[in-house]
């Protein structure tokens, strides 16, 4: 009986990966699919988001005060129109503790900049799987941010759908989601991400 059961458990040694519990083994290839599926869907969304807003595409960007819409029109950034300028200045609620800050954003070239190329470099980042960590922490940032000029908010004391953005990304940072369906596995083996893991 004893010999069965550390034959047994020889088999299982060997099977399981290096650095990896039979328990974490035991996962299976479905988890980390789901943590793929995940990330991409996260990533389509911020790259989404950075082409509408730069295009004008009509998702929620390019529609003047009457509703109507102008695809490629003024309010595309690359036509000179500020995609953070609507929300900061009419979308932070009156009694958000931090109304004066955000709404003094509103406008600023620097703000666009750096909203825009986070939401493309968050975008590219979850959907090649490479730079997980980096990309991760940056859309957690992005949603946290978000979060605090949605206060309060309306559906629910506490939590939101930025709020939850923020578990996401750093379910998929911790979850090394980047090594299904995407580049992660390559990157990670890289001199650059080997010397500075950071970038992993």
């Amino acid at each position: 009986m004893s010999v069965i059961h550390r034959h047994r458990h020889e088999v299982e040694a060997f099977e399981a990966p290096v650095g990896v519990s039979h328990e974490e083994n035991d996962r299976g290839p479905w988890f980390h699919r789901a943590l793929a599926t995940l990330r991409i869907a996260y990533g389509v969304t911020f790259l989404w988001a950075f082409l509408d807003k730069t295009f004008a595409l009509g998702f929620h960007t390019g529609y003047d005060q009457e509703g109507t819409l102008d695809r490629f029109g003024p309010a595309a950034w690359i036509n000179g129109g500020s995609p953070t300028e609507g929300f900061l200045s009419f979308g932070v609620p009156a009694d958000n503790p931090f109304h004066g800050f955000f709404t003094g954003l509103a406008g600023h070239a620097i703000v666009d900049w750096l909203f825009m190329l986070g939401l493309l470099g968050i975008g590219v980042t979850l959907l090649l799987g490479v730079g997980m960590r980096i990309g991760a922490a940056a859309g957690a940032l992005m949603y946290a941010f978000m979060y605090a000029a949605s206060l309060p908010l309306e559906n629910n004391p506490v939590v939101d759908d930025h709020l939850v953005g923020i578990i996401v990304m750093a379910v998929l940072a911790l979850g090394a989601a980047g090594t299904t369906w995407g580049l992660g596995r390559w990157w990670n083996r890289t001199e650059v991400v080997e010397n500075y893991p950071v970038l992993r």
